[in-house]
């Protein structure tokens, strides 16, 4: 049997989905298990042991329905005989039976009830919030699969590797010294940034006071956020250069994203994809957390997660409306000491 199981359709999310895949492994043995996944993803899903092919999806420039359209096309050539829907939206649905897939499972959410054979119900509110893995592995449970284990975990391949360092060479990052990841960047707006002066401070006592390299991180789109941080880095070293940092914001493809990121021995970042993808790697992380709930999407594992207790987190707001508070009272030394603590721990000590 061909299992189809349809990821989320962003980095974190797809991190945050990953035990779904071990899960549903052990589950189907001998059949083959399938991730169908935005083709910018593709390499991530290379790299999970449980999945024997990727199908990658692209809305082949367009939008809307016409995009599901091509999403259906691409999964109608899988000749799927099950899809296992980790998104809740109505269009993951609508394409899969557009596809023909014979059984179509997920939760029931976003009036497509009637588009899934097997429909879940979606976790009833709890006084405590539940977090993001531990809601992908209740769409398991609910569909009578045996959850195994909580912790999205992965490992960078050895081209990945080789990539990265060659990247990381060609830039002049000295990795003869620790390597610190810096991801100060943030989809969804700016209130998931932590100020990049301080940024710009911390990543300049990192190299002064700790002896390690400093690599910036991210999309094209965090650009800006680079730049802010290159600026304030300017003025905190009092020097038009910083010979231990390299800004490779925008520079690398996922593969090497996955290498370098895996290189790294603290990663500094909010919440992101990039912090989970650090997390699953086994690096170290200090999460800077503002307007989200570390309890729904924090990294899991053994990781510094600084957050403050103001009454109007978590907002989830993309621009806060009043004093970005949530941020601005996290200070810069808090952040050192968090990554100064970490590289001092044995290389590889990261568990839950």
């Amino acid at each position: 049997m061909q299992v189809l199981v349809r990821t989320p359709n962003w980095l974190g999310d797809i991190v945050m989905a990953l035990p779904v895949f071990s899960a549903l492994r052990a589950h189907f043995v001998g059949d083959v298990l399938v991730a169908g996944v935005p083709r910018v993803f593709a390499p991530l899903l290379s790299l999970v042991p449980a999945v024997d092919e990727v199908v990658p999806l692209d809305r082949e420039g367009r939008w809307g329905w016409r995009a599901l359209g091509a999403e259906a096309r691409a999964l109608r050539r899988g000749g799927f005989d099950l899809a296992v829907l980790l998104p809740n939206s109505f269009g993951s649905a609508w394409a899969a039976r557009r596809a023909g897939i014979r059984e179509r499972w997920g939760f029931s959410a976003q009036w497509r009830r009637g588009l899934l054979t097997r429909a879940v119900p979606r976790p009833a509110r709890r006084s405590s919030p539940l977090h993001r893995v531990a809601y992908y592995q209740e769409l398991v449970r609910g569909l009578e699969i045996d959850s195994v284990g909580l912790e999205p975990r992965l490992a960078a391949s050895p081209g990945m590797i080789t990539r990265a360092r060659a990247l990381l060479d060609s830039a002049g990052c000295d990795q003869g010294r620790p390597i610190v990841g810096v991801a100060p960047g943030a989809a969804y707006g700016h209130a998931r940034r932590w100020l990049p002066d301080r940024y710009g401070r911390v990543v300049a006592r990192v190299c002064r006071e700790l002896g390690a390299s400093v690599v910036l991180l991210g999309s094209a789109h965090d650009r800006d956020a680079g730049r802010a941080v290159d600026s304030s880095l300017a003025e905190a070293s009092r020097a038009g250069s910083n010979p231990g940092v390299v800004n490779l914001i925008g520079r690398t493809d996922l593969t090497q994203l996955i290498g370098v990121v895996a290189s790294c021995r603290v990663f500094v970042a909010s919440d992101s994809g990039a912090m989970h993808l650090a997390a699953a790697l086994g690096v170290p992380v200090t999460a800077i957390i503002g307007p989200t709930d570390e309890r729904v999407t924090g990294p899991i594992g053994s990781h510094e997660v600084l957050s403050q207790p103001v009454w109007c987190r978590p907002c989830l707001f993309r621009d806060c409306p009043i004093d970005h508070r949530c941020m601005t009272r996290t200070s810069e030394d808090r952040v050192f000491e968090a990554v100064a603590g970490q590289l001092e721990r044995p290389k590889g000590e990261v568990g839950a």
